[in-house]
């Protein structure tokens, strides 16, 4: 008998071991209940909602940098492409002048030395993209020139640049001085 009274106990102890494992085991179903959140399909439409339009921002945002960047690309390029402006006007006046010692200068000498100069200005301008005007017996273009003066010349057609006074020139397609011309009318 004791051995039936053995084994009861031990059947007892087996039963309330397993009956405390299913209780532990379902206050954990219970607590992971607890941690299931419910999400409304509303819910779901709102962070997709969201989600999209972060992505649209961020899409937005990302363009305009990139337009940033080919403006700053593109102004930089033209800074560089006109920084010599300011000295190449300057240095206009003391080609007009050279230009005017060519012309009124007897001395063959003093003239040979000039002419050189002024051919070496000239060709150090042409290679920094500086070109003169073409304007003598051409038609009057008011980009190009300036009218200073106006004649009235009856074998020439109206419009005509008859005379330059002073010499106009561009720096790379862009025009820094108008030619001053007398203009038939």
């Amino acid at each position: 008998m004791e051995n039936k009274e053995e084994k009861n106990v031990i059947e007892k102890e087996i039963n309330s071991e397993n009956k405390e494992h299913k209780d532990i085991k379902n206050t954990k179903k219970e607590k992971h209940k607890e941690k299931t959140i419910t999400v409304t399909e509303a819910q779901v439409e709102e962070v997709n909602k969201r989600l999209k339009e972060a992505e649209e921002k961020a899409l937005r945002s990302n363009a305009e940098l990139i337009n940033y960047r080919k403006r700053k690309d593109e102004e930089v390029s033209r800074m560089m492409m006109f920084c010599n402006e300011g000295l190449i006007m300057d240095i206009l006046p003391s080609l007009d002048n050279l230009e005017r010692a060519l012309n009124t200068s007897e001395d063959t000498k003093l003239k040979e030395g000039v002419n050189m100069i002024y051919k070496a200005l000239r060709s150090t301008l042409e290679k920094y993209g500086v070109k003169e005007i073409e304007a003598l017996d051409k038609k009057f273009d008011a980009n190009l020139h300036q009218a200073v003066t106006t004649d009235s010349v009856k074998d020439k057609e109206e419009d005509i640049i008859l005379e330059v006074l002073q010499k106009g020139y561009t720096l790379k397609d862009k025009v820094i001085r108008p030619a001053m011309v007398k203009v038939n009318k």
